[in-house]
């Protein structure tokens, strides 16, 4: 159910942050900081600019994005970015995971850093703003302070995380450290190891990375929605409540493959008819009881796979997803019911076995409430949702109160050079992010 917040709720909140707000900065008033906003048409200057590192030949803006992590289109946006952070007076470095970081002083020395970014490499023939925007985002909130010369009591911190796309990456080794497996996955033609030096990490001092749990204040990540619930809604803000937890089964279907010709449809053991009685199955109870929960089944493959032969052996994938992990629980259950009533009227034999388990980062209400004050404070309404996707603020969580601020995604379109979000709602977003950091540094 869709929730819409009710400014009325936030008057007295926003008040004593109003208050607590004059330790913001010598000579600027209360008022002054919260009437503070982010250079629009700069931001969707470097928007523009980043789309041209990793733009397909001839192409436009419009024509998308192919910036894999560790390829010359990363390193040279990665190189843009740390010019774009210079611009803020920030002296960015790269840490050993690739993460490029840039720390602006608080006039409070012992206070802990508020974090806040993104990631700026794509997928193959991805889109403009994933990523992209909570990246420039932050850059932008950062030179907006600077152009003002306002002083947060926290130190503030951008992050640029690694190789987003490819796990997370960058953000996983931050928050729990590497995997020397991971350090031969192929990226880019080259294992990450590789790819790591290239863009100015070091694969041998991976644990300087870690950050330790409650080494920071909070973390704040600004995203794309990537699906259309905002849009549809008409609401210019989402609230994060979560990013979902994730089940992943592998089902194996027995049956016996046979002539196609000359087996009568009674005797027939049809394996494939199994997967496709079985993925109805996912569609009915996914959708059985109202809620949120996703259910898919994206990978198949059939043996013998000819047009001949009835299937004898099928393999494929189930996921579920959704915030609440005993719905997760539930949906599992239930499927592995109703693979055995399948497997009994087609005499067939099918097994499940979990792969994945990937429990919910639950967005901290601390952080939330901030978000929807700032929201309240620039006369947008917002609603609460879950993130479906993965981000980097699923590792954060686990080491810091995470909060997430969603723009809508025109046409629920993402990972696609389709991908847009209008340039009102990215400087919605943007100053959301902003007046959410000065709330949280005054509170």
């Amino acid at each position: 159910m869709q929730t819409i917040s009710d400014r009325r709720a936030f008057i007295l909140g926003l008040a004593g942050a109003l208050v607590s707000a004059r330790r913001l900065a010598r000579g600027s008033s209360s008022a002054e900081i919260y009437e503070l906003r982010i250079d629009a048409q700069r931001l969707q200057h470097t928007l523009e600019e980043l789309s041209t590192f990793g733009r397909p030949v001839g192409g436009s803006f419009a024509d998308g994005v192919s910036r894999l992590a560790y390829s010359d289109a990363d390193i040279a946006g990665r190189a843009y970015v740390f010019g774009l952070l210079r611009t803020a007076d920030l002296e960015p470095r790269i840490d050993a995971a690739g993460n490029i970081r840039a720390i602006r002083a608080g006039s409070v020395p012992s206070l802990k850093p508020i974090v806040f970014g993104s990631h700026i490499d794509s997928v193959p023939r991805g889109g403009n703003f994933d990523g992209d925007l909570g990246s420039l985002a932050a850059i932008e909130v950062v030179r907006t302070l600077h152009d003002h010369s306002i002083r947060t009591r926290h130190p503030l911190e951008v992050a640029i995380w690694s190789n987003e796309e490819g796990g997370p990456v960058g953000s996983e080794i931050a928050v729990e450290g590497p995997r020397a497996s991971d350090l031969e996955r192929p990226f880019n033609g080259a294992p990450m190891r590789e790819g790591l030096v290239r863009i100015g990490g070091d694969p041998v001092r991976l644990e300087t990375a870690r950050r330790a749990p409650g080494s920071m204040h909070c973390y704040l990540e600004l995203h794309i929605e990537q699906g259309g619930t905002l849009e549809k809604a008409g609401v210019p803000i989402g609230v994060v409540d979560g990013i979902v937890s994730i089940d992943e089964y592998a089902v194996e279907i027995r049956g016996v493959a046979n002539h196609a010709g000359t087996t009568p449809m009674p005797e027939r053991h049809n394996a494939l008819l199994a997967a496709a009685k079985l993925i109805e199955a996912v569609q009915e109870e996914v959708t059985r009881t109202p809620g949120r929960q996703v259910g898919t089944v994206g990978q198949l493959t059939v043996t013998p796979n000819a047009p001949n032969v009835v299937p004898g052996f099928v393999r494929h994938t189930i996921e579920f997803r959704d915030l609440s992990e005993s719905t997760l629980t539930n949906l599992g259950a239930a499927i592995r019911a109703r693979a055995a009533q399948i497997a009994r009227e087609t005499g067939t034999e099918i097994t499940i076995r979990q792969t994945v388990h990937d429990p919910p980062a639950l967005a901290a209400p601390e952080i939330q409430r901030p978000i929807e004050a700032a929201a309240a404070s620039l006369g947008l309404r917002t609603m609460h949702l879950p993130s479906g996707a993965g981000h980097d603020a699923q590792f954060l969580a686990k080491i810091a109160p995470m909060g997430m601020i969603f723009v809508p995604s025109v046409g629920g379109v993402s990972h696609s050079p389709k991908e847009f979000t209008r340039w009102s709602d990215c400087a919605n977003g943007a100053n959301v992010l902003l007046q959410t950091i000065l709330r949280v540094d005054a509170a």
